[in-house]
């Protein structure tokens, strides 16, 4: 199973989001995240073995005991693999130094359940948008964004989701909680 590890900012935050880039969206054609997708990914599992979910899901609990809820935010701009070349167009997320530690755990977890993990870099951000595989000149994009700041919520529980290619709106990925882990 296709599934990843993350944090989903309150709606508040992601209704903020959305309306700031609302009336922006039609200025690119570029293929714009919905609000109900928009997350932080903390691991990111291509082939999760299902047999190994609840064990998973069970050491995640454990892993993330001695984590408190803490205060976080969306705010700035991130583009992959960079301005110049952009194919992904992100805002960042400012929040507890933990955020990291976070990741960390949630990767060990998944590890030492006997599911593969992506190994990529953690950079903490939530897309909002994608180039369709295109190359794109994003430093306009980049600067409207630096400057945004969205509101503040608690970052209180992770969620295990698992994600069904081609199934959702206009051939997106379609998400399904599969369990979410209170911090």
């Amino acid at each position: 199973m296709r599934a990843f590890t993350a944090i989903v900012p309150a709606a508040a935050a992601i209704d903020h989001l959305d309306a700031f880039l609302e009336p922006r969206r039609s200025a690119a054609d570029f293929r714009w995240a919905r609000p109900e997708q928009m997350h932080l990914t903390l691991a990111f599992m291509a082939d999760a073995p299902e047999r190994h979910l609840d064990a998973y899901v069970d050491r995640l609990a454990e892993s993330l005991d001695d984590i408190a809820p803490a205060p976080a935010s969306l705010t700035g701009a991130v583009a992959f693999p960079n301005v110049v070349e952009g194919r992904v167009l992100a805002v960042g997320v400012s929040g507890p130094a933990p955020l990291e530690q976070l990741a960390v755990r949630v990767r060990n977890a998944a590890v030492a359940s006997g599911i593969e993990v992506d190994g990529q870099r953690f950079r903490p951000h939530v897309t909002v948008a994608r180039t369709g595989g295109r190359k794109v000149e994003l430093t306009s994009w980049v600067r409207l964004l630096s400057d945004y700041a969205g509101p503040a919520w608690s970052v209180g529980s992770v969620a295990v989701i698992g994600s069904h290619l081609g199934e959702g709106p206009r051939g997106t990925p379609r998400y399904e909680l599969l369990a979410e882990v209170l911090l």
